[in-house]
């Protein structure tokens, strides 16, 4: 068996002093140094290891609470974040429909204007209210978000009892329109003038006392002759006495005629509005001259066109 010289070697080492003459021998194996030395770095490793094993197992229960905290916080900002944004899309949808309804009120404004007859440059919905104060910095806060869904359930309230005011006023404008514009009213021409009233007068033919049942108004023949309210033609032609009459059915029991015309530019069957042209002013039929005779019957019987036309 061959051993090397490391292991059975012994190292003397001699040291000469100054003082005194002394000598310092030291004798070592390299083998038990090197073993002693290896055994102390291995026995300080160990203890190192144990040492940080052990600091690890101390603080492995905070650091697992570390962990379940940071998972907690997690879940908390997920839960906060779908919440925001399920309130966001519940605020962005009920925005939408309190901007629908507005639209529609506006409109609904702008009809009422027109049928009242009111200022437009003054009720203008499309521009928004003049309003204004001075800032007060010390109250201006931004409210909190259930106070903002508060005011607009609040705004959301209110703008559907004005809705509701304002159909039930639109209806009673329009049915009030409705009634004014087929009413009879006004005068059959806008030039000539009055030539013979209702009643009792003397028949221009035969001098005889008669009973007429109109207005006659004089004028230039081929003068305009216009409907006195809204309503649909009847007749349109020649009927004996009359002449050349065009008879208009308005509604409610009203209806108006206007005869000896010199032609007729409606036929039966049409619609026609208020101040619209039906004819041009003639002598046709009965006639001593150019004129309108305009009858006003209500519920089948000649009332006094004066009630209507204001003469």
């Amino acid at each position: 068996m061959v051993y090397s010289w490391f292991e059975y070697a012994e190292v003397n080492i001699i040291l000469f002093t100054n003082r005194r003459g002394q000598v310092w021998n030291f004798e070592f194996r390299p083998l038990r140094v090197v073993t002693a030395s290896v055994c102390g770095l291995c026995a300080l490793l160990l203890a190192m290891f144990y040492a940080g094993m052990h600091a690890g197992q101390d603080e492995l229960p905070r650091l697992q609470e570390w962990r379940l905290a940071t998972e907690q916080q997690q879940a908390e900002i997920r839960t906060l974040r779908d919440t925001a944004r399920a309130d966001l899309a519940a605020l962005t949808l009920r925005i939408g429909s309190l901007q629908g309804q507005m639209m529609r009120l506006n409109a609904l404004g702008e009809r009422l204007v027109e049928q009242g007859g009111l200022d437009s440059g003054e009720f203008d919905f499309n521009a928004a209210p003049a309003v204004g104060g001075p800032e007060s910095p010390e109250t201006a806060v931004t409210p909190p978000m259930d106070d903002v869904l508060a005011m607009l359930d609040n705004l959301d309230a209110e703008i559907n009892d004005r809705a509701s005011k304002l159909s039930v006023l639109e209806s009673m404008l329009m049915s009030r329109s409705l009634s004014e514009r087929v009413t009879p009213s006004g005068r059959p021409i806008e030039d000539g003038w009055l030539s013979s009233r209702f009643g009792k007068r003397s028949d221009p033919f035969t001098g005889k006392q008669e009973y007429h049942k109109g207005l006659d108004f004089a004028g230039k023949k081929g003068s305009e002759v216009l409907a006195v309210g809204d309503g649909v033609v009847n007749w349109s032609g020649k009927r004996s006495g009359y002449g050349n009459l065009v008879e208009i059915n308005h509604g409610n029991g009203y209806m108006t005629r206007y005869g000896h015309n010199q032609r007729n530019l409606v036929k039966a069957g049409d619609t026609v509005k208020k101040g619209q042209l039906i004819a041009l002013m003639g002598s046709s039929g009965r006639s001593t001259g150019p004129h309108v005779h305009f009858e006003v019957l209500h519920d089948g019987k000649p009332v006094n066109p004066s009630r209507y036309t204001g003469k």
